[in-house]
């Protein structure tokens, strides 16, 4: 992967890496709430002439008609190939920004500044970008690396609560699959306590780890969609509903039902799970989950991009730090796990 550059200063940093590009035309794509919070730490970095493009903030508009808005602007501000765009959000402006430069005009290059705990140590590594569709999580999309992510955890002190908490479930995820002593480090403090810089840091390493080993999601790579499966399928079951969960909330639902079919499925000891699900039941809560939707959500399950044919591949936790990956588990496996995290105690 291209390069992650850690930064103090946002604003002086983005201007020495644009001023080493050249470029025809600079494009900057932001969301309702990026554009009145972070956008204006790094407007004096751009040139005069650049261009702004603001749409609706949230996962409901991470779709092909706000694309289509996307692709327009850039026709509009006559961009050419030699254009350059720089995202500045979270995960949504990070995946559907990228996803449009690599694919107007065949590509054209890009610059991440994500501004989310969940952006920073997850959606900014690994070139992954893509949109929703008719309800399906990240079902359409490319694998385009950006020509840098600009990482900084200045933008943190711009999130409410609740988003710095979401972007933490993929902190634990981290360390679940991969290094055990970073996952009971975490444990050992209070979530809202840390030392995000560090954090970041750390999070990203792991993630690069596994993408240099396999960029294109062939076999290792599968191990950071541990909690996904379930997760994603939760997150688009009620994206439209009262009960909409924000992505690490999901996640963080389908870490621990999969931590009960890692358990079933792949030889977790029950003393790691039991480890695990308080943990993150500490920190999340649990949500209620009716019985009568949990066919809808087994059944969004099967679009998971990691299954093969009519088989719904999982990747589950050996132990503690040790992931297994393409692991079949039937439908009725899969509703078993959800009734166990529904009957878990918090």
């Amino acid at each position: 992967m291209k390069s992650v550059h850690f930064s103090q200063n946002p604003a002086q940093d983005l201007q020495h890496l644009i001023s080493q590009m050249g470029y025809s035309g600079i494009g900057v794509i932001t969301d309702t709430n990026t554009v009145k919070y972070c956008y204006p730490l790094i407007q004096e970095a751009l040139p005069e002439s650049h261009a702004l493009m603001t749409f609706q903030a949230g996962e409901a508009h991470k779709n092909l008609q706000t694309c289509t808005q996307i692709w327009q602007w850039m026709t509009d501000q006559g961009f050419d190939r030699k254009a350059l765009v720089i995202n500045v959000g979270g995960g949504v402006v990070g995946d559907m920004g990228g996803f449009c430069a690599a694919t107007y005009k065949r590509g054209i290059r890009f610059i991440n500044v994500p501004t989310t705990l969940l952006s920073q140590v997850d959606a900014s590594v690994g070139g992954k970008l893509g949109i929703d569709f008719q309800g399906f999580k990240n079902h359409i999309g490319v694998f385009t690396e950006p020509e840098t992510v600009l990482v900084a955890d200045l933008f943190l002190q711009t999130l409410p609560k609740e988003e710095l908490r979401s972007g933490y479930a993929e902190v634990l995820k981290h360390g679940l699959i991969a290094n055990v002593n970073y996952f009971r480090s975490l444990r050992k403090s209070n979530w809202e306590e840390q030392d995000w810089r560090t954090i970041i840091e750390k999070s990203i390493a792991i993630k690069r780890d596994v993408v240099d080993k396999d960029p294109k999601e062939s076999g290792l790579r599968k191990i950071l969609n541990f909690g996904h499966t379930i997760g994603h399928a939760l997150e688009s079951f009620y994206l439209d509903g009262p009960k909409h969960l924000l992505h690490g909330e999901a996640i963080a639902a389908g870490m621990i039902a999969e931590a009960f079919l890692s358990h079933q499925k792949a030889g977790l000891a029950l003393s790691d799970m039991n480890e695990i699900i308080p943990s993150l039941l500490e920190v999340y809560g649990k949500i209620s989950i009716d019985s009568d939707d949990v066919d809808q959500i087994v059944a969004l399950c099967k679009q998971d991009k990691k299954n093969v044919g009519s088989s719904v591949r999982f990747s589950l936790l050996r132990k503690i730090g040790q992931c297994d990956y393409d692991i079949a588990v039937s439908e009725e496996e899969i509703k078993s796990a959800i009734a166990s995290y529904s009957s878990s105690l918090v």
